[in-house]
């Protein structure tokens, strides 16, 4: 980290200073002197240290959350292959000294990138600002002054600096690379920088030999693009922003996934792109086959070519995309971090969720406490009150588990019963944390203990699913007392039970389970009292004690949200940890047909293959790891799916990587909320109906201006090789093509603004890059009819080269504002910006052979006996138009 040198630390020492991280020669130092290298210290920076440093070092961020400069943006328009191939052919009538040529494909691209580049730096302005409302934070521990006492705060990942010292908890970020001072059971998630999907455990080693392993293996070090699944850690930062190591990965890549949108504009354009390079080709041989004629028609291939390119689709594909955005966030307060996700959101025909937090509230309350013969005990809701409350306390987690506030409210309400005679729910030792009321809730600050005193907690993680708390009681010296919690089978396969006892506690589970609940067992085991930290090799030999149920409550609005997005043709599918008994029940409450419910085991024993097909009729997959859940999210995926995944907790986030959309809640994790493409106002599950609306209607007005645009071009096309062929000159001058394209194609980011049918929001919107061809050649079939209808009255009313350019121009620009109106795919009131576009459109074909710009490009007035013939042709063409829109030929492409 070369750039993260303080300006304290000699000059001799910088070499060892850049390696405090890697390891290369600070893998023995302690945390006490990485600390003094930093020039920093463990009751964290002072402020103004901190904000110079942040001057100097720059925002903690990979990639700037800043758009680019206007002017940047513009020359990365360039890129663009349509205007890429635009550049190549303007060179190509440079070369042929056809200037006009030239100038006009030289404005059609200035056009374009201009109008583009606008767009997107408008969309990337209110997207970052957007994002700032769901900014990631981190827990940092700073002082006012020297003098002043350390101050625990959330301040934005971004104003990070080497030096400071950070805590982390369950969920969270690793928001830069650091090195820990302290942890507590503390294990990541850092497949984005290994590939390796397990957590790993992290821990301050006991001996500098530990060290010798490769870098992200080193047990004290953790990285930028890590989570936090399990325990709490206090570290100090390093690395902070390009010099992190998830940054040096990541280099050069734009970090944003390729979704179901991005590969269909990217087919879509290349199959457009072919088209149009075989099509000058073509132009030349026929025109020298059956005309001739030379190299003096290249100009006219050019313009033909340039004729069929839609310039304005990534144009329209950022308005379109912007403008939905936006109005989600005004309207129903969903943010959309990543605008392709919103037509990937219009696609979506498969909805995963987690059903915890998502389908259910996030409010439990306790149905039952059985000891291993099914009877009631309060001594098993006691002692998981205990684990749950020092649980808690000891792991400094940022807020309680529902389970646990549940347990805690359930015990309180049990009082001295629950406790087998003891005052557990007195008042809190003076030495222990004062107010927990302030942060854990009244429930919790009232049920502090005098009896028992909390000495050490093995955190949960996903993987064990069980958590320990470790009490001394005061009428046991020398002995402490493991009080465990966790799903039954993980507490049982840790307990000194034989086979029969096992079995019978299984039995007695799935008959509860099978009611809805939720269950957990609990167990204790006695250990000779030590200082060392207690592991999970301790969590062994225990003595069962019984079971805990837990009831699910419903989220208010999941019902009619399902409701919603099935009219909507989205099938929702529950990809759950718990229990399938209790998946059932709350599906079956929800309305949804859970049908066969199919656990983490038995997708263990399918190949990729076959989980696809079990997926696709599957509606609940219960007893899944986070590996599961991503799992069946790609096997739906490979079935030709667009899936959409909505999560709230670290379990989730495999999954939500591996979906086309990820989703979650404003109030979910950070992990959670950095992964997701877009962040729900709160779980209303109603808005996501909004929100796949919305994408469907960016989408449907993508569709129209591709279906409109290209099949006109390709009308266009057919007509100016059937001229070509009949008569003794071009059709159309290259300028006059050149212009008139220009024309099309400004006007037709009016659809941008559009609204389509409702009907046509009722089911998933795609766009497919070869589903447009058969709409593509019906209507361009009956476009070149009614140009050849327009040639045989410009053969009776006129004569000579510029009077037959004059006539078809006027009618192509008339056509085309035309076929704007009678294509579009919304039934209701035209838009004004379509009106202004399609009048504007027309009035030009009208006056401009008029004028005196119209002379300069070789048009001239025309015969008033031809405006009437005209009038005839446009309702023929309109009438057919109409007839093919009724058929089902109108159908293709999205």
């Amino acid at each position: 980290m070369a750039s993260a040198r303080s300006a304290a630390v000699p000059a001799g020492t910088e070499r060892a200073f850049d390696h405090v991280l890697t390891g290369v020669s600070g893998a023995g130092l302690t945390p006490l002197e990485v600390l003094r290298r930093l020039d920093a210290g463990p009751r964290g920076l002072v402020e103004d240290e901190a904000q110079r440093r942040l001057e100097r070092y720059g925002e903690n961020a990979v990639l700037p959350r800043r758009p680019a400069a206007w002017a940047w943006r513009l020359l990365g328009t360039l890129r663009d292959p349509f205007t890429a191939v635009l550049l190549g052919l303007g060179v190509i009538s440079a070369v042929a000294t056809s200037w006009s040529t030239a100038c006009v494909i030289a404005v059609l691209v200035a056009v374009s990138c201009v109008l583009r580049s606008a767009g997107e730096y408008r969309a990337d302005r209110s997207a970052a600002s957007l994002r700032d409302l769901v900014a990631t934070t981190a827990t940092v521990q700073r002082r006012a002054a020297e003098e002043s006492a350390p101050l625990v705060r959330e301040i934005p990942v971004e104003e990070l600096v080497p030096g400071d010292v950070v805590r982390l908890g369950p969920g969270d970020m690793v928001p830069a690379d650091v090195r820990l001072l302290r942890a507590d059971g503390l294990t990541v998630h850092q497949a984005a920088l290994t590939g390796e999907s397990a957590p790993v455990s992290k821990r301050v080693p006991d001996a500098p030999a530990e060290l010798a392993r490769p870098l992200f293996d080193q047990p004290h070090l953790c990285f930028a693009g890590s989570s936090v699944t399990a325990g709490t850690a206090t570290a100090v930062v390093t690395a902070t922003g390009p010099d992190t190591h998830f940054a040096s990965a990541h280099r050069g890549l734009a970090g944003r996934r390729t979704g179901a949108f991005d590969r269909s504009v990217n087919g879509i354009s290349w199959t457009l792109i072919r088209f149009m390079l075989l099509t000058a080709p073509l132009v030349l041989l026929a025109n020298a086959v059956l005309r001739g004629r030379g190299l003096e028609t290249l100009p006219f291939a050019v313009a033909v070519a340039v004729g069929l390119t839609p310039e304005m689709l990534p144009v329209i594909v950022t308005t379109a995309l912007a403008r939905g955005a936006a109005e989600l966030a005004r309207r129903v307060g969903v943010i959309v971090k990543r605008l392709p996700a919103l037509h990937d959101l219009g696609a979506v025909d498969v909805l995963c969720v987690d059903k915890t937090g998502t389908l259910t509230r996030d409010q439990l309350a306790v149905g039952c406490y059985l000891d291993a013969e099914g009877r009631t005990d309060p001594a098993v809701l006691h002692w998981a009150a205990v684990n749950s409350l020092w649980t808690i306390q000891l792991a400094d987690v940022p807020a309680p588990d529902a389970l646990d506030e549940a347990i805690l409210a359930a015990a309180e309400t049990e009082g001295d019963a629950a406790a087998d005679g003891h005052d557990w729910l007195a008042s809190a030792p003076a030495r222990r944390e004062p107010a927990l009321s302030a942060v854990r809730g009244p429930a919790v600050a009232r049920a502090t203990f005098t009896d028992v005193n909390g000495v050490d907690v093995i955190p949960f993680d996903p993987v064990r699913r069980l958590v320990t708390a470790v009490v001394a009681r005061p009428d046991r010296h020398g002995v402490h007392t493991l009080v465990v919690k966790g799903a039954v089978e993980d507490v049982l396969d840790r307990c000194a039970i034989d086979e029969e006892t096992r079995a019978r506690v299984l039995r007695l589970a799935e008959r509860r389970a099978a009611d809805g609940l939720r269950l957990l067992a609990v167990a204790l085991a006695d250990r000779p009292a030590r200082t060392r930290p207690y592991t999970r090799a301790d969590e062994r030999g225990l003595t069962l004690l019984g079971i805990v149920g837990l009831r699910d409550e419903l989220a208010a609005t999941a019902d009619d949200a399902l409701a919603a997005l099935a009219r909507r043709g989205v099938a929702v599918k529950v990809l759950t940890g718990d229990h399938p008994g209790t998946a059932a029940r709350v599906c079956a409450e929800l309305g949804l047909a859970p049908g066969e419910i199919v656990t983490g085991d038995r997708i263990d024993g399918l190949d990729d293959a076959r989980l696809a097909q079990l997926a696709a009729g599957t509606a609940v997959f219960a007893r899944c790891t986070p590996a599961h859940k991503a799992r069946v999210v790609r096997a739906l995926r490979r079935g030709g799916h667009t899936v959409g995944f909505l999560g709230d907790g670290v379990n989730d986030v495999p999954a939500m990587h591996a979906a086309d959309v990820a989703l979650c809640p404003r109030d979910a994790v950070d992990v959670t909320r950095e992964a997701a493409d877009v962040v729900l106002a709160d779980k209303d599950l109603t808005v996501i109906d909004a929100a796949v609306a919305a994408g469907r209607r960016s989408t449907g007005n993508i569709a129209t201006y591709l279906r409109i645009a290209v099949s006109s071009n390709v009308g266009n096309v057919i007509s100016m090789l059937a001229a070509g062929v009949l008569l003794p000159f071009l059709p159309m001058l290259p300028a006059q093509v050149l212009v008139q394209n220009l024309c099309f194609d400004v006007s037709q980011l009016a659809f941008a603004y559009d609204r389509p049918d409702a009907a046509d929001s009722r089911r998933p919107a795609v766009l497919r890059p070869y589903a447009f061809s058969r709409y593509i050649t019906v209507f361009g079939l009956v476009n070149a009819g009614a140009d050849l209808a327009t040639f045989a009255v410009l053969a009776v009313f006129t004569s000579g080269q510029t009077a037959f350019h004059s006539g078809w121009f006027t009618e192509n620009l008339i056509t085309q504002a035309l076929v704007m109106l009678l294509l579009r795919t919304a039934a209701g009131p035209v838009p004004s910006a379509l009106r202004w576009a399609t009048g504007s459109l027309a009035a030009i074909g009208l006056l401009l052979p008029l004028s005196p710009l119209g002379a300069a490009l070789g048009l001239g007035a025309l015969p008033l006996a031809y405006y009437p013939c005209l009038l005839v042709v446009l309702a023929a063409y309109g009438a057919a138009l109409a007839v093919c829109r009724r058929s089902r030929l109108a159908s293709g492409g999205a």
